[in-house]
């Protein structure tokens, strides 16, 4: 005999709806957005010396890699942050954390007693490239707290 099966109670019109849900979403977007675009305002404070570093791990134009990754972080975050260009600014932080994060944290091809460190970061880095996706996936719907301008 086959068990009977039950049809699901539709999904509320809105993810946010649940108690608190708006809120701890807003300082999830804040956090995130925040940390990510102090990091890129990091980026422009010392051109010279992330430019050396880059250079170190073979980037390709070590200072435009960083002038422009330094964008993509700002405008990312603040977009992430206060809602606006969701879509496109989860996509820019998306993309550098694709780019950038085999390149600066290839802890399989530095000497054994940096890989932890490498390795860590490396980690941080899909965590947060995990996240951005995330944002991404919620990019067309209204985001509670935001400004509001997007392009869905």
């Amino acid at each position: 005999m086959l068990p009977e099966i039950a049809t699901l109670p539709l999904q509320s019109a809105s993810p946010f709806d649940a108690p608190l849900a708006a809120e701890l979403f807003l300082l999830a977007r804040v956090v995130f957005g925040g940390v990510l675009a102090f990091t890129g305002i990091n980026h422009f404070l010392d051109v010279e010396g992330m430019a050396g570093y880059a250079e170190m791990k073979g980037v390709p134009l070590p200072t435009f890699s960083v002038i422009a990754s330094g964008v993509l972080l700002v405008f990312g975050g603040l977009g992430i942050a206060v809602g606006v260009l969701p879509a496109l600014a989860a996509g820019a932080l998306a993309l550098f954390l694709l780019v950038a994060t085999p390149m600066m944290h290839d802890f399989w091809a530095v000497p054994e007693d940096q890989q932890e460190s490498e390795m860590t970061s490396f980690l941080k880095n899909a965590g947060l490239f995990a996240a951005s996706i995330g944002f991404l996936a919620l990019a067309s719907i209204e985001w509670p707290y935001a400004i509001g301008v997007g392009v869905f």
